[in-house]
């Protein structure tokens, strides 16, 4: 029984990361974050978009989908500020524009044993994980307004460091470049859309292992998508279904020499391979005030596998200047 808790703890421990848990890649983007007309980028003109954020999960799934026994309970609190510029000017027939994130996160962990460098069964931290810039957006409005396309040539995920003993650490100390397609089609009161995202990760370097060594590590790409379909009652709200689904798709990579034990090293070549996945869905609301534009929606988790298991709760609220 103590074998089997201690195997619990240590896999527990491996999966968490960056305020969220996981068994590898970077997971840097917060899944959900968009929904309702994700494509549909304004007109030209200076936005200002605030993003809410809770999450909470007290269930963590491992490579086969099952519970993990060591663990008890995560919640994150987030607020994301962002700042979003579309020119008058065109490229390629699309408007051309830019933006900025800059995102803050509270994370509280629970274990059902004490874990960690710091040998316990708690641990938080509220911090900013990184700042996200894209300095080439471009937006398209076809077909009379039915089809709209966004695009972003690469939101870069500048890090801003990682606290090694802190098992809720916030901080990255790796960046991410995310490439990202968004469309939206609205007809007849109704629209769909999806936000595509694939991650491509740079090296973390001096990565704490629950084993008790450092070594630096490649974080697997992945690829995650955001969706919605919803009907307008009437011009100015409308309700929906919304989610998003998120895979890994290449193996995690770890640079190991003879410094560390063999016994590590197959522990650690057999994490390599984890992907972490997940599915999720919820209901949604959106309405217009003026220039005023707000969205409440939720999204619950599952077939999970290598990282938590719950249920999220989005506000966002856009002002156009």
């Amino acid at each position: 029984m103590l074998r089997k808790l201690i195997i619990f703890c240590l896999t527990a421990i491996f999966l968490i990361c960056n305020g969220q848990a996981m068994a590898g890649g970077g997971q840097s983007y917060p899944n959900g974050a968009e929904a309702f007309m994700a494509g549909a980028a304004p007109p030209p003109g200076t936005y200002f978009l605030d993003y809410m954020y809770y999450y909470n999960a007290d269930t963590m799934k491992d490579n086969n989908g099952d519970d993990i026994a060591a663990f008890d309970d995560i919640s994150v609190l987030a607020n994301v500020f962002r700042f979003l510029w579309i020119s008058d000017k065109t490229i390629l027939g699309g408007n051309y524009g830019m933006h900025a994130f800059l995102p803050i996160l509270d994370v509280d962990l629970g274990f059902n044993a004490a874990v960690g460098p710091q040998a316990s069964t708690s641990y938080s931290d509220t911090d900013v994980p990184y700042v996200i810039v894209s300095p080439l957006i471009l937006a398209w409005h076809l077909q009379q307004g039915k089809l709209h396309i966004v695009t972003s040539l690469a939101d870069i995920y500048v890090p801003t460091g990682q606290d090694d003993g802190n098992m809720a650490s916030v901080g990255h100390n790796f960046w991410t470049i995310e490439p990202v397609v968004g469309i939206t089609y609205m007809v007849a009161g109704w629209e769909f859309s999806g936000k595509f995202m694939y991650d491509f990760n740079t090296t973390q370097d001096n990565y704490a292992t629950v084993y008790g060594v450092k070594v630096d590590r490649d974080p697997g790409q992945e690829f995650h998508v955001d969706y919605s379909a919803s009907y307008a009652i009437n011009p100015e709200f409308r309700i929906g279904m919304n989610g998003y689904y998120y895979t890994q798709i290449t193996d995690d990579s770890y640079d190991m020499d003879s410094s560390i034990p063999p016994p590590v090293q197959d522990l650690l070549r057999d994490d390599e391979g984890n992907h972490s996945r997940v599915f999720a869905m919820g209901p949604g609301m959106w309405w217009q005030h003026k220039n005023m534009f707000f969205s409440l929606r939720n999204q619950w988790e599952m077939a999970a596998k290598n990282k938590t298991e719950g249920y999220n709760v989005w506000g966002k609220f856009t002002y156009a200047f």
